[in-house]
């Protein structure tokens, strides 16, 4: 990340601050309560959910990183300046903006101490429970920036939708969450970070017990074959991230594959992969990836 003149240009963005005192709030964040600006007029965003969930509130950010990889977001944040990447964010572009706040996440929760360089900011990462903290972040986003009704109407159609997917996937038996990565593949179960599908959606494991690491656990044809799921959900990590190569369709097909009872009944579903695997928890990801999930068992 580029330091030059950092301290000048946090010394003269300060300096335009306005001397009266402004009203504040206290929002719950992944590191504890932390105090800030109330309605704060400027917003700086490396976390793709809360990207998500604030421009669904109505809040237009004035900064984000430079390649938003959710094509959705991209939209919403045309008009927002460039402030470097998710692992490296640009100082000087920072300063030179001078939000009234920074919000890191997730991939870019490790930069919370060199943007607080610049600006007040606060790490909204997820934690295990992701439907939870979903609404957790709209609640939070919405008493932060005075859009509490808007809050509510959005966690209202979030119930909604899920209410829909649970009737919808009522007694529809053995569920395996599969992430491909080129040529790669690894489960996740419920207390993975793509758990909260087998909350969403109530489908039993179908092998329970799989190592909830971060990247999941390796698996083989040979597994998929075993577990047999009746249904086989998945997430393509090189789609979300834009990389060529083979795809998750291609890296599953195998003869073993084939047979099990999620192939042979059409019930593969392949995610939305940036909407499950890039803004994971956002507002509009979660609706999103919740609606294809109950078109899947509605079919």
């Amino acid at each position: 990340m580029r330091r030059i003149a950092l301290s000048g240009l946090v010394a003269a963005a300060l300096s335009t601050a306005p001397i009266a005192a402004l009203a504040q709030v206290t929002v719950d964040t992944a590191q504890g309560p932390v105090t800030l600006q109330d309605s704060p007029d400027s917003v700086a965003v490396y976390d793709m959910a809360a990207l998500d969930t604030i421009t669904a509130l109505g809040v237009t950010p004035t900064g984000t990183i430079d390649n938003i990889l959710v094509p959705a977001l991209r939209d919403a944040a045309a008009d927002a300046a460039p402030v470097g990447t998710l692992f490296e964010p640009d100082l000087e572009a920072l300063a030179g903006l001078a939000p009234d706040l920074v919000i890191v996440g997730g991939r870019s929760s490790t930069q919370l101490a060199a943007v607080s360089q610049v600006a007040p900011a606060i790490d909204m990462t997820f934690g295990t429970d992701l439907l939870a903290d979903a609404r957790a972040r709209i609640d939070t986003y919405g008493t932060l920036f005075g859009k509490t009704a808007e809050a509510q109407q959005l966690t209202a159609e979030l119930d909604t939708k899920l209410d829909d997917l649970r009737a919808a996937a009522q007694d529809r038996g053995t569920g395996l969450v599969v992430m491909t990565n080129g040529p790669k593949m690894s489960a996740y179960g419920a207390g993975s970070r793509f758990g909260w599908i087998f909350d969403a959606t109530g489908l039993t494991e179908a092998v329970p017990g799989l190592d909830d690491a971060t990247h999941g656990q390796a698996i083989s044809h040979e597994f998929i074959a075993q577990a047999n799921p009746d249904w086989l959900l998945v997430v393509d990590r090189g789609a979300a991230i834009g990389e060529d190569g083979q795809g998750a369709m291609e890296t599953l097909r195998s003869d073993l594959v084939q047979g099990t009872t999620a192939w042979q009944n059409d019930q593969v579903v392949a995610l939305d992969p940036a909407a499950t695997y890039i803004s994971a928890g956002g507002f509009g990801s979660t609706m999103a990836v919740l609606d294809q999930l109950t078109q899947a068992f509605a079919d």
